[in-house]
């Protein structure tokens, strides 16, 4: 096994085995939700494998459930060579041998005082080139909690930081910045939601603090958003809660669908449809 295949095979050997955290995480959170605000049973993820025709596969898992209205946990690894239009907007040459893996997650929660929430990481190769990518971001649906002092934003983003520090003070600021770049909607001048860190093209020339540092944003968000989730489950909400949940939505299919650059590369390099677009809510209101 050459030292690229070496740290493919840990890559993909990490996300497969946050994938199966998260899921028992999310379980028990479907199983710990009151009964008098979640009626029926505890949902379940289900575990759906696809192949790519070009190369590669993933597994899709969905779980809609009494306290996750909808929520996909995803791992993927794809592979083949780079196509003029993806070496548009990725490093690596045209013809080149991309292989690109990781995880990505979104949560779509019944009750609108419990934020929505994303999160992937990925390690991605194109010929000589390496490098990882990903993130996590918090959406609070409700005008009340969509500030920076809010008590969610502030421990999600205290568990980013923490996630960064470690491995180089200067990431969080910079990731924190670039997070907020990144998830605003420019043609309604506003964020998608309260931030969080995102990062591409990151290969500081340290392979194994790269890796780290990716493992512990996994880490970081597995512990705080169950935390997030208890905080708010046994609040109650109103219709009106749930409507301007429903039209904050929008904001967030506006997004994907525009701007998302996983979302576009996922499509452009022939990736599983249904498991690219389960970031969609189920239910959104354009009044």
């Amino acid at each position: 096994m050459t030292d690229l295949e070496t740290k493919q095979a840990a890559a993909k050997a990490w996300f497969d085995s946050l994938r199966d955290r998260i899921v028992a995480a999310f379980h028990q959170l479907e199983d710990e939700a009151p009964g008098a605000l979640y009626p029926g049973e505890p949902g379940r993820f289900v575990l759906t494998p696809w192949e790519r025709a070009a190369g590669g596969g993933g597994v899709m898992g969905m779980l809609r459930g009494r306290f996750f209205e909808k929520c996909g946990v995803h791992v993927s690894l794809v592979h083949g060579p780079v196509t003029a239009q993806m070496a548009q907007v990725m490093p690596g040459k045209e013809g080149a041998t991309f292989t690109a893996m990781g995880i990505s997650l979104i949560a779509h929660l019944w009750n609108p005082r419990v934020p929505a929430v994303h999160m992937n990481t990925r390690f991605i190769t194109a010929g000589e080139e390496t490098w990882f990518g990903g993130g996590a971001d918090l959406t609070p649906l409700l005008e009340t909690q969509r500030n920076q002092q809010a008590d969610d934003a502030v421990a999600f983003h205290a568990a980013m930081k923490a996630a960064c520090d470690p491995h180089d003070p200067d990431w969080y600021e910079k990731y924190r910045a670039w997070c907020e770049e990144y998830f605003f909607l420019p043609h309604r001048n506003e964020p998608r939601g309260i931030g969080g860190i995102f990062y591409d093209r990151h290969n500081s020339g340290d392979h194994e603090r790269d890796f780290a540092f990716t493992k512990d944003v996994g880490l970081a968000f597995l512990d705080i958003y169950p935390k997030i989730a208890r905080h708010r489950m046994d609040e109650p909400w109103t219709a009106e809660d749930r409507e301007e949940q429903l039209i904050r939505r929008g904001r967030y299919v506006e997004y994907n669908l525009l701007y998302d650059r996983g979302t576009t590369f996922g499509l452009k390099t022939g990736g599983n449809v249904e498991s690219i677009l389960s970031s969609m809510p189920p239910l959104v209101k354009w009044p």
